[in-house]
């Protein structure tokens, strides 16, 4: 594998450079003198950004993008063998890394490099770990999979240690990391595409977990199914959270306020107890902000500024965001794409006032829909009323015989009232008609489904 010198710059072009955690690398690299360049298929507020920075973004990948002085080329996992820049780029013989293995090599640049894993959650607990660190002064750099107002985008470059990431097992991409700390929130089926079943996707988790150094430490949720399994034979130290008095760190007392945002009792081995208040909805945050205090222990910092930072944050975008009213209805949008997180989302919202809780879903791919379809259906029960659009099919084609009909049809069966409809304006007509005031409307999906929500508020 090729090796960055990361005292002598060269020119690095990213193949896929749109993406958040891509463009995210991108800016690091510029920032510490590399020459960076890049293509997309499409021009977004972040390849913007990065032209405004001096970096030059070609919108078609295509081998004409390879210029003489290109010393090294890095792409996604989603980037084929029969993309033709890439194909371009090893006819001509220019050294390639993955997006995972420029991470791995950027993580050996400092001392205390923190991952965080997990099937859900890892953008919010990522910049939970991100606003306790800025709050205690660490100046850390950050990348996260998302927007994080307070460093008004999704990286942060500091002078510190201190390098906090997230860490994806998708195509096992985070067995390329060099992490000192590793998180793990939760372990479920997921990327079904890759993996074949949850005996696989535990083994992927342990293979992470072993590759911190005897002096490292694991914060893991002891609540997570066949975890002995995960933790064998690691010569880390092992730090558990979860429900249970027997975890190293557990919670009790917990309540919520009139925006579904919990306040709990934290309780440690040591007998340690703390209040800890959250501006963030749901019980899943509970556990997300167990892994950050965990972790702010480990790393000593102020108790006091740990809880302030946690009590002021207020979450990324698309994480429960607020968005808006129109005609009285309150519009949120979240990022939930699989049946467990949009369970976590839609309970959250029973906890926020409303009359009828509206759930607008894209599904998001072929392959995960099918692998899911009646959690999909059970899960979106939960809402008084859905509505779905069609697959968002990201990096996948439709050869797998599944539709949004498909999922209505699932829901149905439970009783439930649900429309579908196969174009985002035909979906808007239908909540201006039938959505009232004092409802609740939540858009969600990782697909571009977010912009229905911002159709009707006009933004």
């Amino acid at each position: 594998m090729y090796q960055i010198d990361f005292s002598n710059p060269i020119h690095i072009h990213f193949i896929g450079i749109g993406g958040i955690s891509m463009s995210g690398l991108a800016e690091i690299l510029l920032t510490e003198g590399f020459t960076v360049s890049g293509s997309d298929m499409h021009r977004s507020p972040l390849t913007e950004t990065l032209e405004q920075k001096g970096i030059t973004v070609s919108y078609r990948q295509t081998p004409a993008n390879l210029t003489d002085d290109i010393d090294l080329i890095v792409h996604t996992a989603a980037i084929g063998a029969g993309n033709p820049e890439l194909s371009a780029a090893v006819e001509k013989g220019i050294p390639c890394l993955t997006r995972a293995q420029l991470l791995g090599q950027m993580m050996r640049n400092y001392k205390m490099p923190v991952a965080v894993s997990g099937t859900h959650g890892k953008t919010t607990t990522t910049s939970m770990i991100a606003e306790i660190l800025l709050k205690a002064d660490t100046d850390p750099t950050l990348s996260i999979g998302g927007i994080l107002r307070s460093i008004g985008g999704n990286i942060r470059i500091g002078k510190s240690d201190y390098f906090v990431t997230e860490a994806c097992e998708y195509t096992n991409s985070f067995l390329e990391f060099f992490p000192k700390i590793g998180i793990i929130l939760n372990i479920e089926e997921d990327h079904l595409d890759f993996f074949h079943g949850i005996d696989e996707i535990r083994d992927s988790f342990h293979r992470f977990a072993a590759l911190l150094p005897e002096d490292g430490t694991l914060i893991v949720n002891g609540t997570i199914d066949g975890l002995e399994t995960v933790i064998k034979e690691l010569p880390c130290r092992i730090i558990t959270f979860g429900d249970d008095p027997s975890f190293d760190y557990s919670f009790d007392h917990l309540t919520f306020d009139d925006a579904a945002c919990p306040a709990f009792t934290l309780h440690t081995r040591g007998g340690q107890t703390r209040t800890v208040t959250l501006s963030v909805p749901g019980e899943h945050n509970v556990y997300n902000a167990l892994a950050a205090l965990a972790l702010s222990d480990l790393l000593g910092l102020p108790t006091d500024t740990v809880l302030d930072a946690l009590r002021d944050f207020h979450g990324t975008d698309r994480r429960f965001e607020y968005k808006g009213q129109i005609g009285g209805v309150t519009v949120i949008d979240d990022y939930a794409h699989h049946p467990t997180e949009i369970t976590a989302t839609l309970q959250a919202a029973q906890n926020y006032p409303h009359n009828t809780l509206w759930c607008v879903f894209q599904p998001h791919t072929y392959s995960r829909t099918k692998a899911f379809l009646p959690e999909f259906a059970q899960a979106l029960a939960l809402a008084d009323r859905v509505v779905l659009a069609d697959i968002y099919a990201a990096r996948e084609k439709d050869t797998l015989g599944v539709s949004s009909r498909m999922l209505q049809d699932e829901i149905r069966r439970l009783g439930k009232e649900c429309a579908y409809f196969p174009s985002f304006d035909e979906i808007e007509n239908f909540l201006l008609e039938n959505c009232s005031g004092g409802d609740l409307l939540i858009t969600m999906g990782a697909g571009d489904v977010v912009k229905i929500g911002e159709n009707l508020l006009g933004l």
